[in-house]
Parts: structure tokens; sequence; C-alpha cells
């Protein structure tokens, strides 16, 4: 990986060596025990996972949702707005197995003061306690629960997008083609970073980027082994690539990393989308491996990809 970005290389290797950090290493209960700590902002998490925006108000909400309640973090611009904002909803990484609110604040936050919009970022059900479709019903719930809330959430309903990275961006993309097929609440622009879109596939990228600084094919076959359980990897709610059909779904911006994994199948995902006739922005960013959006003070690419994610949705949200 010669163009591999030297920093994250270095953080990568670091972050490998620290012990209990690694899915492939963590049994059900330490799984368990990550996600019940609570994790505190402090100036070394801003500064290696960026802070929150300047000018956005954050809040804690609960929606009750299929399997209990579910905890959601809304964020307001404080900036004045003329009518009601576009609402984003969005869904984490964490390979469905781990993962919390805390995370999504750097990206939430930008987007909200960038685009102008409210961003309800949701934290879905996590595998292995809650398998595979819980985290679908958990995030399309959400959805739904933003449009019925616009009023109180201070949005229009009609300018609504989903947004996530990695297994967010599997959720989203699953969300977009739930919602199409219920005939569900009009989604006008989803944004894919890095997305996970065919959990039965033998993608070439994976044999290429075996060993990656932040998520190794390892790490991904475990992620996918605690989500899915006894499921079928090719179910489409697991899978979207494997939808029969990709007609019909909104406006896309898909984001793919050069060192990823999954680098291959965001790229068909994107592909299949366009060849279905719907608008596709696909990016790729170099030297930059997969979860660079979640490390912006070392990866490089990640003020890049954030501007682009902004301007992208500002195109889509606020059409008249």
């Amino acid at each position: 990986m010669p163009n591999l970005d030297l920093r994250v290389r270095l953080f990568g290797s670091l972050l490998r060596r620290l012990p209990g950090t690694r899915i492939t290493e963590m049994t059900v209960e330490d799984i368990a025990k990550v996600n019940r700590r609570r994790v505190r902002r402090n100036r070394v998490m801003d500064a290696l996972c960026g802070p929150i925006a300047e000018g956005v108000r954050v809040e804690d909400l609960t929606m009750p949702g299929p399997g209990g309640d579910v905890p959601l973090r809304v964020y307001r611009p404080t900036r004045a707005a003329s009518g009601g904002r576009p609402v984003i909803v969005n869904y984490h990484a964490g390979g469905w197995t781990l993962g919390n609110l805390e995370m999504a604040d750097w990206l939430c936050s930008q987007v909200a003061g960038g685009v102008n919009a409210v961003v309800v970022s949701v934290a879905y059900r996590l595998a292995p306690h809650d398998p595979f479709p819980a985290a679908v019903l958990d995030s399309y719930a959400a959805l739904e629960w933003a449009v019925q809330h616009a009023s109180s959430l201070g949005v229009d309903p009609d300018h609504l997008a989903v947004m996530g990275d990695s297994s967010g961006g599997n959720l989203a993309a699953v969300v977009c083609l739930l919602t199409r097929d219920r005939a569900g609440p009009r989604v006008c622009h989803q944004t894919l970073i890095y997305p996970a879109t065919d959990l039965a596939g033998e993608w070439p990228s994976r044999l290429r980027h075996r060993k990656t600084p932040f998520t190794t094919v390892e790490d991904l076959n475990a992620f996918v082994g605690h989500y899915l359980g006894p499921a079928d990897p090719e179910d489409w709610r697991a899978s979207p690539l494997r939808a029969e059909d990709h007609a019909g779904l909104p406006p896309a911006l898909v984001q793919v990393a050069q060192y990823d994994p999954l680098h291959d199948e965001g790229v068909a995902y994107a592909e299949s989308l366009r060849s279905a006739g719907v608008p596709v922005q696909l990016t790729e960013y170099a030297g930059m491996p997969h979860g660079y959006l979640s490390f912006p003070g070392v990866c490089r690419g990640a003020s890049k990809a954030i501007a682009e994610v902004i301007v992208e949705q500002v195109r889509f949200l606020h059409a008249s």
C-alpha cells in the first residue's frame, strides 16, 4: 500500500496494538461491556475524532421503537432559518455490533451547520444481542419518526435525506429500498460513505486490502457473523446490492476509500443505481482506508469528504 497516507499507517498501527480493540478478539460479553461504556468527550477525542461544530445545538431524545426505546441525538443549527429546515437521518458506523451516538458527533454537527439542516442520529439496536433485522427495523422506524415529528423538530418533511458510514451506509441504503417499496416517506437524497452493500459477495478488494489500518477482512467477517447469525446474507435487507431493482431510489452520493475491503462493492452499488436511472455522484478518496471519516484529526481526506457531503446535500435538499 505505497500510497496509503503515512499518518494513517502510523495511527492504525498504534490502534491495533491496543488490547481489546479488535472485534476478532472480543467475546459476546466483551462486546456488551464496550457498548455499555459511556463515552465522554475530551480534548484527545476531539483532536482525533473531531469536535462538535460551533453553532450547532445538540439534544438527546428517545423514540418508541419496534424493540423498545431507541436513543436519538438531534443536531440543530443555532442560526436563523426561514421556514422548516431539511431533515437528515443518520446511521452510525460500527459493524452493526459496536458504535454509539458520540462517534457521529463530528459528522452530524458539521452537516447540520453546513447544510443548515436538522440531523437526527439513530442509536439502533446492536448485534449480537439484537441481530439482523433489528437494526433495519429501528432505522426505518426512525425515518418515520422524523417525518411524524416534523413540527416539533422544526423541519420540512418534504426535504428529507438519509446518511450513513460503513454499516450505517448499509442501513441508509436499505432504508431507501424499504421506503420505496412501502410507499413510505419520500427521501430526496442518500449519502452512502464507504457502505457495505453485499454481505454475501467475494469482491477483489477484499483480497487486495485484507490488512488495512482500521478494518481488516477478518474484522469484517466477524462483524457480519455477529450481525447476521443464521440469517441469509443474500437477503437484500442485509445486502442492498442484491435487491432485484434499484430504480426509483433517491439520488445518491457514494464515497469509497482507495484502501478499503469494501471498495468494490461500494463502486458496484453506485453503478447499479446509475444503471437504474438514479443520479449518482461516486467519489474515491485516494490514500484513505475504510473508516477515514471517523478520524478527521488523522485522515487528510476527511475534510474534503465532509465538504463534498455538504455540497451534495445542499444541492438536493435546498432545491425549490
